[in-house]
């Protein structure tokens, strides 16, 4: 067991079996040997690669995306730039030299929502000519309109699960086996709270913690203004299974089996957050497919534009990264990605997205 299991192991023993979302919460961000506390993990040599990493013509896209909201918002008003889990940086360096060939006197102010040591000195390398403040969490942006953006961010923000079983919804909890080991459990009380009607054996997932950073932008956004992108995997309308999962080595892990040495992510609830969102006030425009949504934007008019300057073999690759974004089959990027946007009462519409 890596020495994050023995010491949830040790806790388990103390305390008890613990939810889901405690779980997610140590594996990730745990002081000392949280995944993302200790490692880059994101590339070819990490666990997974995001579409950022995939080509550069999706950050610029997004680049172009905030120059058109930046003009739709009060000139007045200077929105911050706010990027939720910036990874290595390489999605809003594409996106800010795409956002500075379209208004080059653009004043910068941005902000970097991170908790990861490692990958905050990638984001300073890659965006150190414009300056960055970093935060912890939400609580720490100014006050004032934002322009956010969130990239395979809510995925990762911790989840709790219920079963339905004969007594009605029990939690699911990871204690110990007769072996010592980790395992997958049910509390023995049902929540009395869920109302939800499926048969026995049927897994329901609650983004507890994705919904309350939801609300938190949510409120901000209808007091203040601004909008949120947000892109990630998932699903458009409720549903039941376990999409709990683990990555290591771009190649899928049992959860329970090395915490901290393995990414730990579950499908986003589009319809959840929606939903949180539109309790605060705000307008919810989406979610559509990413391969929509990109290709909205312009993606295949990029792509042909650097293939001109590009030899056959760098052609051969951009066209292979429109593939890969764009893949409209069953578990292929472009239809498993979603797009979805969050704005103020104020904003009519988006770009790349229906009006709510």
């Amino acid at each position: 067991m890596s020495p994050l299991g023995e010491e949830i192991a040790l806790l388990i023993r103390q305390t008890g079996p613990i939810g889901i979302d405690r779980y997610m919460s140590l594996c990730l961000g745990h002081p000392v040997h949280g995944y993302y506390r200790t490692r880059d993990p994101i590339g070819a040599r990490g666990d997974f690669t995001t579409a950022p990493e995939i080509s550069q013509m999706f950050g610029e896209l997004i680049g172009l995306w905030v120059a058109a909201i930046r003009g739709m918002l009060d000139p007045a008003a200077q929105p911050r730039l706010v990027e939720l889990g910036p990874g290595r940086g390489t999605l809003m360096a594409d996106a800010l030299r795409a956002l500075g060939s379209v208004l080059p006197d653009a004043a910068i102010d941005l902000h970097l929502v991170e908790t990861s040591p490692p990958l905050r000195a990638a984001q300073a390398a890659a965006l150190s000519r414009h300056r960055p403040t970093w935060h912890e969490g939400l609580a720490g942006l100014p006050e004032g309109p934002v322009i956010a953006i969130a990239n395979e961010f809510f995925d990762c923000l911790p989840v709790r699960q219920f079963a339905r079983t004969e007594r009605g919804w029990c939690e699911r909890l990871v204690g110990l086996s007769a072996a010592g080991g980790l395992a997958f459990g049910l509390a023995p009380d049902p929540e009395p709270g869920i109302r939800a009607e499926a048969p026995p054996g049927a897994l329901l997932t609650l983004p507890s913690a994705g919904l309350g950073v939801m609300r938190d932008l949510a409120a901000r956004l209808t007091r203040a203004g601004g909008v949120l992108l947000l892109i990630d995997y998932g699903h458009v309308a409720p549903g039941f299974g376990d999409t709990l999962q683990a990555l290591s080595r771009h190649r899928f892990a049992d959860p329970l089996a090395e915490p901290g040495e393995a990414d730990l992510t579950a499908h986003v609830d589009f319809a959840a957050l929606a939903q949180a969102a539109r309790g605060e006030g705000a307008r919810v425009h989406g979610p559509v497919e990413q391969r929509d949504f990109l290709l909205d934007l312009g993606l295949l008019a990029r792509a042909e534009r650097l293939k001109r300057a590009a030899s056959p073999a760098q052609g051969a690759a951009i066209e292979a990264a429109v593939a890969r974004l764009t893949d409209p089959a069953e578990g292929g990027m472009g239809r498993l990605f979603k797009v979805m946007a969050v704005s103020g009462p104020g904003l009519a519409g988006v770009p790349g997205l229906p009006p709510p």
